[in-house]
């Protein structure tokens, strides 16, 4: 079996959209999986963070069952909208093998509205494993696009969430593998991802 790059996004997508989760109390994910657009209780102002990993959304609400996280949604975007967001990010903590120096990092955090978070992807039983999944944080402009402009459809997965579970707990991890979402490489160029992993670091500044 080919080795996963340690850091690279991995979703469902298709030539124009790429779908990502997120879960949310039921007062704010009912209505949006009903309306397809988030309702006026969501909150605009604050940075929401979007999974393309169906799994590290699972290990993240614990399969819908943690408080204000019961309905888990699947958002399908637009391809575009994601690549703007991508472009327009930095990562959400300094790497000394990413920056050239703390200062510059901070300068990036301040004029910015999306952030890049890489954490352990999970296996069907939410065990770490040895390569990352993203994690996109959508702030200001970014989060203003991404209610108005790049939802294409909306999906409530809570009950593939559950049904997932209880395969899981009766023992059939089998039938739990056969339900989840087809996740392949997002094709991502080097230039889009500069600056936001360490293999694809951005040029030197010149002098």
């Amino acid at each position: 079996m080919e080795e996963i790059p340690k850091h690279q996004i991995r979703a469902v997508n298709s030539e124009r959209t790429i779908t990502v989760y997120q879960a949310y109390a039921p007062h704010i994910g009912l209505p949006t999986a009903r309306d397809g657009r988030f309702p006026d209780a969501w909150k605009r102002e604050r940075m929401t963070w979007i999974k393309p990993s169906f799994l590290w959304m699972m290990y993240r609400c614990g399969w819908a069952a943690k408080r204000d996280q019961e309905t888990v949604l699947a958002l399908e975007i637009s391809r575009d909208g994601f690549d703007w967001a991508l472009r327009n990010a930095c990562l959400s903590h300094y790497r000394a093998d990413v920056h050239h120096r703390p200062e510059e990092w901070r300068r990036l955090l301040n004029s910015r509205p999306a952030r890049v978070q890489w954490d352990p992807e999970r296996d069907l039983h939410l065990r770490a494993l040895p390569h990352r999944s993203l994690q996109l944080g959508l702030g200001g402009e970014a989060a203003e696009r991404f209610a108005d402009e790049w939802i294409v459809a909306v999906s409530d997965v809570t009950a593939l969430a559950h049904e997932v579970h209880a395969h899981l707990r009766a023992g059939d991890a089998e039938a739990a593998a056969a339900l989840l979402p087809e996740e392949r490489p997002y094709p991502a160029s080097d230039d889009l991802l500069a600056g936001l992993v360490p293999e694809k670091q951005p040029p030197p500044t010149p002098c």
